[in-house]
């Protein structure tokens, strides 16, 4: 039986992912920063432990490592993201938003990576899947989402220089972009549904092996350019 652990699994894709590797007789962690606040997971039956954890803070992010204990993990999905405030113009964009946002989306991911290291080594085959979007990418051709984007990209960095250091280490580290997906930060509008994205998602994990670090996916498998 596989042990996944997902972040910002409270709602959207996150709890999508809860629920889909629970209908496969996986045992989850789901990591969310609000214990009280998680629709996502109302009414999730199964072999799911729920953990308080807060990406933005180093010390819930210890915390969390902490309760989970030596338990070896074969998927650990950074998907826990924000999207960094209404202020995003070059002309208006908020500091103290982007500050919160880089903590969010790029430190707190290398935070858990490194908190996790030993669990999903301690596997034999673990695999760390870091969220991402195609606004990262230097091949984006558009303009705006500043701090969202920035974040995001350096996220994409980090993933790739975790994959290098880590050659050694019986853990494969890929990115993803989820797709535009009907969540409450893609709107109603998006593309796909998070189901998809997360039925996506799980099949490219399930799929990778080691050969496959440091690459960037598209949800549907697809290598998506840089």
């Amino acid at each position: 039986m596989a042990t996944v652990l997902v972040t910002g699994a409270s709602r959207g894709i996150g709890s999508e992912l809860v629920k889909q590797y629970l209908a496969d007789g996986a045992e989850v962690i789901a990591c969310v920063r609000d214990t009280a606040a998680a629709p996502g997971l109302d009414g999730v039956n199964g072999n799911v432990r729920v953990v308080q954890m807060d990406t933005g803070s180093p010390e819930s992010i210890a915390a969390a490592a902490a309760e989970v204990g030596d338990q070896a993990l074969d998927v650990v999905i950074n998907n826990a993201g924000y999207v960094g405030g209404a202020k995003q113009g070059i002309d208006d964009v908020d500091l103290d938003e982007w500050h919160r946002t880089l903590d969010i989306n790029t430190i707190g991911p290398l935070l858990i990576a490194r908190a996790f290291k030993a669990n999903l080594a301690a596997s034999g085959d673990g695999k760390l899947m870091n969220v991402t979007s195609q606004l990262a990418a230097s091949t984006w051709p558009f303009g705006g989402m500043l701090v969202y984007s920035s974040t995001k990209a350096a996220l994409s960095k980090v993933a790739q220089i975790l994959a290098l250091d880590w050659k050694e280490d019986p853990i494969t580290v890929a990115l993803v972009h989820p797709g535009w997906v009907r969540t409450d930060m893609g709107g109603p509008n998006a593309e796909i549904s998070a189901e998809e994205s997360a039925s996506g998602i799980r099949a490219l994990i399930a799929g990778m092996t080691k050969a496959d670090s440091g690459k960037f996916y598209k949800w549907n498998g697809d290598i998506h350019p840089w």
